[in-house]
Formats: structure tokens, C-alpha cells, sequence
């Protein structure tokens, strides 16, 4: 764990990706091969997670709130997360269980900064208010162009306020991932969600291993 945890037995995973990647898919498919290895694991999501959290989701990803400031965006997410950490996930790794989360801060720098344009460091700097500088211990990046993650969604009839959004935001958040991942290798992790399901989960299953030493 990152700077600002006070304690730490567990591991904290978060999986990170543009629309339609298939991390969702794929940190369920995690959470229940590691639970068969024996590990205790929580498996969450964001935004969301808690009662609070869901009912935030619920305002940010309606497509009825087109009108929604980024600046508003921006906070709503940050507020979730804050009520994610301090009630589901840190005393789940205090507890010494596996922390499986759909997204996390590196979202918010991706969409919010990166596709949004909201100044990257004033985001860092909300952040280290909500989460206390905490990071996960891995990140894994599944990549996808954005039409192929689009079409899939709709494929399945998903559809919220951000897929609606313009196929260029989605680019500058795709893009933006990359960076992120290229300035923390040792954290970040990518992963080719093009591949059959199969095979990415083979991929996600090599590297948490890796990180565990299993």
C-alpha cells in the first residue's frame, strides 16, 4: 500500500479500462479463482460499493443528468470513493482479504482529467483529500480501441451518461490510460482485452500470481 495508509495485511487490486473492455467480467472470474486458492476476497466496484456510494452511481451514470458540471462529475466520484475506503475496503485489507475493485482513482484521472480536461494536478490533489494518498498494491489496464469497447456495450444494451458521450472523449481516455500506465510500470499492468476472454484471463491470472507469489 501507498503513502497515507495508517495499516495493511491484505493486497488491494483495482482493474482499469475504457467502455467494454470486459474488467468487470474479468475481476469476477479473479475473485473466484483466488477464492478457490483460499484467499478471502472482497470483491466491489466503482463508483459505488456502499449504500452511499450506489446512490451517488445512480446520479452520475443516469443519462438523464446530461446537463452535469465535470466539476460536479468530478466531486461526486471523489465522494464515493471516500465513503468506498473508509468503509469497505480498508477494513477489508485490515482484515488481510484480497480487495478485487471495478475502478479506482486511476479512472478519475483518466476520464476527468485526461478525457475531461480538469487540470491533472488539481485532481491529484482532491484525491490525496479522499483517499489519503492510498493506491492499490497492482493495477491492471485492459486496452481496447474505443470503437470495438462500444460497439461491445451496445452489443449487450449498455448504456449511461458517459458512453454517450462523443467517440473523441473516449480516445483522450484510452490515451490517457496509457499514460498512466507508462509512468507506473511497477504498479500498472496491461493487458490485451482484444484477446478471447479465455486468454485474458489467463493473462490477469499470471500476473496477480506474479504479484502474490503463488
Amino acid at each position: 500500500m501507498r503513502e497515507g495508509q495508517k495499516s495493511k495485511k491484505g493486497i488491494f487490486i483495482s482493474l482499469e479500462g475504457i467502455e467494454g473492455t470486459g474488467k468487470t467480467t474479468q475481476a469476477r472470474l479473479l475473485s473466484e479463482r483466488l477464492v478457490e486458492k483460499g484467499y478471502e476476497v472482497m470483491l466491489t466496484q466503482e463508483p459505488g460499493g456502499t449504500v452511499i456510494g450506489n446512490r451517488i452511481r445512480e446520479i452520475l451514470l443516469h443519462v438523464d443528468h446530461r446537463e452535469m458540471s465535470y466539476m460536479t462529475e468530478f466531486l461526486l466520484y471523489n465522494a464515493a470513493r471516500a465513503q468506498h475506503l473508509s468503509e469497505k475496503i480498508l477494513p477489508a485489507l485490515n482484515q488481510g482479504k484480497v480487495v478485487i475493485t471495478d475502478r479506482f482513482t486511476d479512472s478519475t484521472i483518466a476520464y476527468q482529467g485526461y478525457g475531461r480536461g480538469i487540470d491533472i494536478e488539481l485532481l491529484k490533489s482532491i484525491d490525496l483529500i479522499a483517499t489519503g494518498g492510498i493506491r492499490p498494491d497492482l493495477t491492471i489496464l485492459f486496452d481496447l480501441d474505443v470503437e470495438t469497447g462500444l460497439q461491445r456495450n451496445k452489443g449487450i444494451n449498455k448504456v449511461d451518461r458517459l458512453e454517450l458521450e462523443e467517440i473523441e472523449f473516449h480516445k483522450k481516455v484510452r490515451e490517457g490510460y496509457l499514460k498512466i500506465a507508462e509512468a507506473e510500470p511497477d504498479r500498472i499492468k496491461t493487458v490485451d482485452a482484444s484477446l478471447p476472454l479465455k486468454d485474458v484471463s489467463e493473462k490477469v491470472w499470471e500476473i496477480v500470481r506474479w504479484r502474490l507469489g503463488i
